[in-house]
């Protein structure tokens, strides 16, 4: 008899053992699972971040570019009304002197269509 319990002794020990065993399994793999949250969470941070920053960089660009060309095309009006004022004064003298003597210069003719009748 003492066999017998002695054998039922180590039955129960074993089986203390093999659920201790079995609860630490349970635990490693509880605290893995929490581990590999935590980095999977930490991945995903750090490439929102990447294409954030991508995002911002290519913003940039598409902005600033925008911005060249508002600046160009102001450069592009100032040269243009720089150029028509030097024109203006340049031509000024010239076409009223044309225009006072188109205007002054009258020789009076009679008109081809004019019939003269006595």
């Amino acid at each position: 008899m003492t066999s017998q319990s002695q054998g039922i002794q180590q039955l129960l020990q074993a089986e203390k053992r093999a659920k201790d065993k079995l609860e630490e399994a349970k635990k490693r793999k509880g605290k893995r699972l929490k581990q590999a949250k935590e980095e999977a969470i930490a991945e995903i941070d750090h490439y929102r971040l990447q294409r954030e920053k991508e995002f911002r960089h290519k913003q940039t660009n598409v902005m600033g570019s925008q911005g060249n060309l508002s600046a160009k095309i102001e450069e592009q009006t100032t040269e243009t009304i720089g150029n028509l004022t030097s024109s203006y004064h340049k031509n000024m003298e010239s076409m009223m002197k044309k225009l006072l003597n188109t205007i002054y210069d009258i020789n009076p003719e009679i008109h081809p269509n004019f019939r003269y009748e006595v």
